[in-house]
């Protein structure tokens, strides 16, 4: 049995607050990470999303820095996108009440005079995403100079969108002598430059987190028409309870979302190129229900913590298996079976086949139109032993 927080060290007064949140016992890289950390020695975890990492970083984060003066922070979180910030900071938050600290994330897609108001009056642990960070150093409306505590979240998907050196130029920025925690799902090629040049002697844990494979989600591949595909995407929505379609661009995700709701299906769209209150009411949306499907790209549903998602639309076939598998793995969490539905068009067939080879799947691509009584029932549908 995994030891509870209190004989890893963490304080009484944390150890309280998460009891109040129903947090009793740790996750195994919580178990691994927290001690080594509460020591102040730098830290290299490998562990995916879901993990449990923001406690590993945010308990030792919030038990080990001093109180912040002015704009001068001694906490700093960088993760890659803004809806990551946005949860980091809320499950770390009441810890952080616990020590009269303060806490915020900042990010781009808001008024950055905002956020330069609120690291005025006094921010002691900040979650950013690089580049905002980057424009608020620029503006010396904060410093890193004084940073305590450095923690690297999701490293891979960082160096994955290109990040690294926008990382890169905030170490090297970071001038005060402080502990760097950093976690990511890998931990090889620019990764693990980083841990070269910016750890010191870090304890490396790992946990080996379940691969999400073919055999946890049920698989229909369905050739479509291209007048008839978004018909096609609604007809799958509306027997499902909460979707998830994937698109290949930003203006697909839009365009994708006006044709649901022509098709009387409550949908949202999350990309890039939308404001960020616009993504958090979105996100919002979708998870309470309001909404039946959220149309994303791939950069935007990264980091994402959507529970209950029955099925996933690849409306673009992804690029290669593992994104498909990326993908497809938001619909088999928690031991749930959900299932992945692949549309593709007439000549998308021979992609669609060399992702399937390397997926080894053998299930036939069944020519469907938006009329298609199996489309309300592709959970009791077979498609090998009734393919047409």
């Amino acid at each position: 049995m995994i030891e509870e927080f209190r004989v890893l060290g963490v304080a009484s007064d944390l150890v309280a607050s998460l009891s109040e949140r129903g947090i009793h016992t740790p996750f195994p890289i919580q178990a691994l990470a927290i001690p080594d950390a509460l020591a102040g020695r730098d830290v290299c975890g490998k562990a995916k999303t879901g993990s449990g990492k923001t406690l590993a970083f945010g308990l030792p984060m919030v038990e080990n820095i001093s109180r912040s003066d002015s704009h001068w922070a001694r906490g700093l979180i960088l993760v890659p996108t803004r809806e990551l910030a946005v949860q980091v900071a809320k499950e770390l938050r009441p810890l952080a009440r616990c020590r009269n600290l303060d806490l915020a994330p900042v990010y781009g897609g808001v008024p950055m005079d905002e956020q330069i108001n609120k690291i005025k009056s006094g921010l002691d642990i900040i979650v950013a995403t690089p580049g905002r960070l980057i424009d608020l150093i620029d503006r010396q409306a904060v410093s890193v100079a004084k940073l305590e505590v450095v923690v690297l979240d999701e490293a891979d998907r960082m160096a994955d969108m290109g990040f690294l050196p926008q990382v890169e130029w905030i170490l090297r920025h970071a001038e005060s002598r402080h502990q760097t925690l950093l976690f990511s799902a890998t931990l090889d090629g620019a990764v693990d430059t980083l841990v070269r040049r910016y750890q010191n002697n870090p304890v490396r844990h790992e946990v080996q987190s379940q691969q999400v494979t073919v055999d946890e989600m049920q698989h229909r591949f369905v050739a479509v028409h291209e007048m008839d595909k978004a018909k096609v995407a609604a007809a799958i929505i509306r027997a499902s309870n909460r979707t998830l379609v994937f698109s290949a661009t930003r203006h697909g995700c839009d365009r994708l979302s006006s044709k649901l709701k022509a098709a009387s299906v409550l949908a949202e769209s999350i990309h890039g190129d939308l404001r960020q209150k616009a993504r958090e009411r979105s996100l919002a949306q979708f998870a309470s229900g309001e909404i039946q499907a959220l149309v994303a790209t791939d950069v935007a549903a990264r980091g994402l913590h959507i529970d209950d998602v029955d099925v996933v639309i690849h409306y673009d076939p992804p690029p290669d298996h593992k994104t498909y598998l990326h993908r497809s793995g938001r619909t088999a969490r928690a031991g749930e079976t959900g299932m992945a539905v692949t549309l593709s068009l007439w000549n998308e067939e021979l992609e669609v086949k060399r992702l399937q080879r390397r997926l080894s799947l053998d299930v036939p691509i069944v020519e469907m139109f938006s009329n298609d009584e199996r489309l309300e029932a592709l959970h009791h549908w077979d498609p090998v032993a009734q393919p047409v």
